[in-house]
């Protein structure tokens, strides 16, 4: 009899150990230009190293910000296994900039999804209140293939100028979850342009219905704010990209990723000698670079059931 106890007890284990997982991230990958290659940020060499942060932390599903349809084309080209759904804020279909979703497609079937523009006038390429440029809400209605768990997903960015399109974007956002014709666990995603001290980010976070990520997270690893500029050098408190989480959401882990790559400086030979580490290390010369202007934020958590 007793071999059936611990029987019982393993199942019980092995049960409670399998508890649903995901990861989930916000990226604001840099919208490609000119000036920013001249600088020597360009996309070109930027992407791969976005492509693999995301795989190597092994995000499931995330929003991005910025991208253009090229450079959705590309990153989804570098990273086998992942979709995205979205359009372009400018007409609705391929120009401008996106708030695309990304998904690993063996893990997520796409049930429905759809895209508004943060305004009074939400079904058409326009600006909102005080905003400078249009800004849009793409969002997804996913399910995991294999424990059936259905949730919404809205990723969005909003403007960088207007205060009051911001606030008032965030009360839309809260308006929409609401009046979904399905009470599902949702996540929203994105760049706010604020900061944890801002308005509308505290209309998000004290609205009872969603809150972010980082104030109820198990264990937060954050060296930095969310927003570098290209600077490897520059240090901020500032959070001004979130994740926003539904109560169905337990945070096992946050984290602003810092990662940083390098690149060659031109015409230097110059290679460090010391007598502090083996003769077969060469150290040279490189410039430490950001893969976007904003760190990405990346975050555990488990289904609460």
């Amino acid at each position: 009899m007793k071999w059936i106890y611990s029987f019982v007890f393993v199942l019980c284990s092995l049960f409670m150990a399998q508890a649903e997982t995901m990861v989930i991230g916000t990226y604001n990958i840099r919208n490609a230009n000119a000036g920013d290659s001249t600088n020597g940020n360009g996309w070109g060499q930027r992407y791969p190293y976005i492509a693999q942060q995301v795989q190597f932390h092994g995000f499931d599903i995330f929003g991005t910000q910025e991208g253009k349809y090229h450079q959705l084309q590309d990153l989804k080209n570098a990273m086998p296994g992942y979709d995205y759904i979205g359009v372009g804020r400018d007409d609705g279909k391929q120009g401008g900039e996106y708030s695309a979703i990304f998904y690993r497609t063996a893990k997520f079937e796409v049930l429905d999804h759809g895209d508004f523009w943060l305004s009074t006038v939400t079904d058409r390429p326009n600006k909102g209140w005080d905003a400078v440029l249009p800004r849009i809400c793409t969002w997804g209605k996913f399910r995991d293939k294999e424990t059936g768990f259905t949730f919404l997903f809205f990723n969005l960015h909003m403007d960088h100028i207007g205060v009051q399109a911001r606030a008032e974007s965030a009360k839309l956002i809260l308006k929409k979850v609401k009046e979904f014709p399905e009470k599902l666990p949702a996540v929203l995603t994105g760049d706010f342009n604020v900061d944890q001290t801002n308005e509308s980010y505290l209309l998000l976070d004290n609205s009872g219905i969603m809150r972010d990520s980082y104030q109820i997270a198990d264990f937060k690893y954050a060296p930095n704010g969310t927003f570098n500029n290209f600077h490897t050098d520059m240090k901020t408190d500032s959070r001004i990209d979130h994740i926003f989480l539904t109560k169905e959401f337990k945070v096992k882990r946050y984290g602003i990723l810092t990662d940083t790559y390098r690149m060659e400086v031109k015409d230097s030979d110059k290679k460090e000698q010391s007598a502090n580490f083996p003769k077969e290390v060469s150290l040279r010369k490189y410039i430490a670079r950001t893969p976007s202007d904003h760190f990405p934020v990346m975050i555990e958590v488990e289904i609460d059931d």
